[in-house]
């Protein structure tokens, strides 16, 4: 059996979930459903950074501890999670005893091996970004991503010495093309690198709230050198060593293009100088730019809308949970900045889902129980729907194998519309009972019950009553893909249920 270890990055616990977690984590549990469908043994982690400065400043500011804090945030993340229908297997907290163990351990292993020293810092440093930056880096003394003034910072620290590293980033980079998807992200890490690379800065005296350095009482771990550790504390690093060597070599980060330097640089450059091997695969996607006239809802204080005042279920309770899940996965491709708007969900919900998946599923259902007593017919072998069929199913799965979740339900959707389309060229609704309707039935009942196989790793709950509808048991996930998804499995004799609009049609309010 194959193995699949995806994770996403561990959002921080600062402030409430907003869409912009939501599209990476919906992204990273579509593809996790999409292993387990093929039959990987899947682990799929996601979780909350609750170190750092601002975290400990938040709390404060509302009247808290940072445990109090802390755990109020993480169990938003959570139902934000549950609200959403992420299947995470782990769920993993920085504060807990586990993390706190292999952090030290993993860090420890780096001191012992020559690649941690003592030295005084002094330069600009972003709270927001839990980063330092020089001059040269900033946009006028300002953070480069959060537009707000740097603090000058002078402090004893404990530095890595990524330098000693840059080599043997570029030889690791040379001999694994495929290490950072897209191309194009992959040669912006590999640029960084090539620019030369300093040492950083790994902990900090001026606050508390951390992870003790075990070597100096008086240091924690800087946020970043803890929070990057935790994909291998849920793998058991420094606990049980048989779990990291089953789990690692098969591991995939998908990460946002703001933290590639985290991830694609100091990360491998660690994991390197801790003796363990880098992660197998790091999949860095877009940001979703606001656009659109219709989220006033979530306008802030100051009249302007940003996306990080949209918190995921305003709108699942507009849309419902699968059409919010399906439009973040289609609007964008993985790996690309994308549009987000309200008038772009509701103009997918009402064409995509609505127009075309809700529609099939009533004609067919509609068709089969007035002209064919609610009983559902065989497919043909070799029906004209069979080819394009096939296609999509191959086409599909290559594209969930890819990291294309977008491309993924492309390929589905042209199974929905060469269906469509034939039900239009034949106009079954108008044919007379029979064995003709019955093999145009049949076939397009098969086609439904290949489309709720290939969409369920988007939509699992639609997909689940698409199948319930016609006539089957169980669950689309019940067998492996491959054996599932081949032509001429649906048999005759299944109760059909017409039931209600899947996608009832929704009008603007403008």
């Amino acid at each position: 059996m194959a193995r699949f270890y995806l994770t996403t990055p561990i959002y921080y616990a600062n402030d409430a979930p907003h869409i912009g977690h939501a599209y990476t984590t919906v992204n990273a549990d579509a593809l996790a459903r999409w292993h387990r469908l093929i039959g990987d043994e899947t682990k799929f982690l996601t979780g909350t950074d609750e170190h750092g400065q601002k975290v400990a400043d938040a709390a404060a500011k509302n009247g808290q501890s940072p445990e109090e804090w802390t755990d109020l945030q993480s169990e938003k993340y959570r139902q934000a999670w549950r609200g959403l229908d992420i299947q995470y297997d782990d769920f993993i907290r920085t504060t807990e005893a586990r993390h706190y163990e292999s952090v030290q351990k993993f860090l420890t292993a780096i001191y012992d091996n020559g690649y941690i020293y003592k030295d005084t810092y002094k330069g600009l440093y972003c709270v927001s970004c839990e980063d330092y930056y020089t001059i040269e880096t900033s946009v006028n003394g300002n953070c480069p991503i959060h537009g707000r003034p740097l603090i000058e910072m002078e402090e004893e620290n404990w530095f890595f010495k990524l330098s000693a590293f840059e080599d043997q980033l570029i030889e690791y980079y040379a001999q694994h093309p495929g290490f950072v998807t897209p191309e194009t992200k992959r040669n912006e890490a590999l640029s960084f690198i090539k620019g030369g690379l300093r040492d950083i800065s790994i902990t900090r005296t001026s606050i508390k709230w951390g992870v003790p350095v075990p070597w100096d009482a008086d240091h924690v771990f800087y946020v970043w050198y803890d929070a990057l550790i935790n994909y291998l504390t849920a793998i058991g690093y420094g606990r049980d060593d048989d779990e990291v060597e089953k789990w690692w070599p098969h591991s995939h980060h998908i990460i946002g293009k703001e933290i590639i330097r985290f991830h694609c640089v100091w990360w491998p450059a660690m994991c390197m100088a801790a003796g363990v091997g880098p992660v197998s695969h790091v999949q860095v996607h877009g940001w979703l730019l606001l656009g659109g006239q219709k989220l006033s809802k979530t306008m802030a204080a100051d009249g302007e809308v940003r996306l990080t005042d949209i918190a995921p279920i305003e709108l699942t309770n507009e849309f419902g949970v699968d059409p919010l899940r399906y439009y973040l996965l289609r609007e964008t491709a993985l790996g690309n900045d994308g549009d987000f708007s309200h008038e772009g969900i509701l103009a997918r919900y009402n064409t995509d889902l609505a127009n075309n998946l809700g529609n099939l599923v009533a004609r067919v259902t509609t068709v089969v129980a007035t002209k064919c007593d609610g009983v559902a017919p065989s497919p043909r072998d070799d029906s004209p729907l069979r080819e394009p069929a096939e296609r999509a199913v191959a086409d599909t799965a290559a594209a969930w194998n890819g990291f294309a979740p977008q491309s993924a339900l492309v390929a589905t959707w042209e199974l929905i519309g060469a269906t469509n389309a034939y039900l239009e060229q034949l106009a079954p609704w108008k044919m007379e009972s029979g064995d003709e309707l019955s093999a145009v039935m049949g076939d397009a009942l098969e086609a439904i019950r290949l489309v709720a196989i290939l969409a369920t790793p988007a939509m699992p709950t639609v997909c689940e009553e698409i199948w319930r509808r016609i006539g089957l048991s169980g669950a689309p996930t019940d067998a492996v893909f491959s054996e599932s998804a081949t032509w001429g499995q649906y048999h005759s004799g299944a109760a059909i249920t017409k039931g209600e609009p899947l996608f009832p049609r929704m009008k603007s309010d403008e």
